[in-house]
């Protein structure tokens, strides 16, 4: 498949009366045409930041750093902020992780979603509130008619953020970003909304890059996974494989923190010690090693590789699996009784 959207070395600081603040160092990524992957990882690891770079959306005091941003061949990383214009919510749009935020109290919802169909088509405020109409039925709005005159306050959250993905998808973009898009919604409305995105993508041929730290969101909805930590790509691959054989120790940390009702014996649950570095002055070696059981004198002092396991595109930055580590990855294994983790 075509790939729309590739980032090489992106770096992105903040530079505050503290500092500076290193919010992403060096991530890769790319996708592909009609697909979905997702970027995992605790709050604070840069994914917004990330995201909202590629989108042209970064404030300041962030500035770029380093980096490429390749959409369909075109740096955006050098592109004038009108030709960002021109993209956004066009070529590429963004659900945001907060509705009620991001949405406009004082105005209709019809007239908001509206809006970016105006900005970016010649087209008359008839031709705008019938396309209106089209996607808030595409996304399966209640009665649409009446509810595009509903203000937000007057609809629910899971109202809400339908009208975001509407707002999204106005214009037919062929990248999606979603960030949290499932975040502060109920069990059911949360599958609702994964269900919406999955059959979307399918009848409107959307790529869509998740924003997340809800691996079961992930599992529902991903071909391949990116693992996020301290602004750096810790593992990625495709979902299969991170799912089935993750290989670095912070992933073993994501997927072992949530609950499971096949668990045996009802023990306490796993969880990940200790907190995330302070970006001011990020660690030399690897971030995670402080809070790592299997950390070794290595880790604290050198960067570790990306190591490739299987498939050419399974890959994990740790040190557990150099040459000199072999031994120490086997009694890790053995301890944990199979290579999941």
């Amino acid at each position: 498949m075509q790939t729309l959207l590739k980032v090489e070395n992106l770096t992105v600081s903040f530079f505050t009366q503290a500092g500076e603040v290193q919010a992403v160092r060096g991530v890769d990524f790319d996708i592909r045409q009609k697909e979905t992957i997702a970027i995992v990882g605790e709050s604070g690891c840069g994914k917004t930041v990330t995201v909202q770079t590629v989108m042209g959306l970064l404030s300041n005091p962030g500035r770029v750093k380093d980096g490429r941003i390749l959409f369909r061949g075109e740096d955006l990383a050098k592109a004038s902020r009108e030709r960002l214009h021109a993209l956004q919510g066009n070529e590429m749009s963004m659900i945001f992780q907060d509705p009620l935020t991001y949405l406009n109290p004082t105005m209709r919802v019809g007239r908001q979603i509206a809006e970016a169909y105006l900005q970016h088509n010649k087209a008359t405020r008839d031709e705008a509130a019938a396309r209106v109409l089209e996607i808030m039925r595409l996304v399966s709005f209640p009665s649409p008619e009446r509810n595009m005159r509903a203000y937000p306050f007057q609809l629910s959250g899971g109202m809400r953020q339908r009208i975001m993905v509407a707002m999204a998808l106005v214009c037919n973009p062929v990248v999606l970003f979603a960030d949290e898009p499932t975040t502060a919604l109920d069990v059911t409305i949360q599958a609702q909304i994964i269900e919406l995105m999955n059959s979307l993508k399918s009848k409107i041929d959307t790529a869509i890059v998740l924003i997340t730290h809800d691996m079961g969101v992930v599992a529902n909805m991903a071909q391949r996974v990116y693992v996020m930590y301290a602004g750096r790509i810790v593992e990625h691959g495709a979902a299969q494989d991170v799912f089935e054989n993750p290989r670095h120790p912070y992933t073993w940390g994501l997927l072992y923190s949530i609950p499971r009702l096949d668990a045996p014996g009802k023990g306490a649950m796993e969880f990940i010690p200790g907190t995330p570095p302070d970006l001011l002055c990020p660690p030399e070696g690897c971030a995670f090693a402080p809070r790592c059981k299997h950390a070794m004198n290595i880790c604290a002092v050198r960067q570790p590789p990306k190591y490739t396991f299987g498939r050419a595109e399974h890959c994990a930055a740790c040190w557990l699996y150099s040459e000199e580590a072999k031994k120490t990855y086997a009694d890790v294994i053995e301890k944990r009784g199979n290579a999941n983790g």
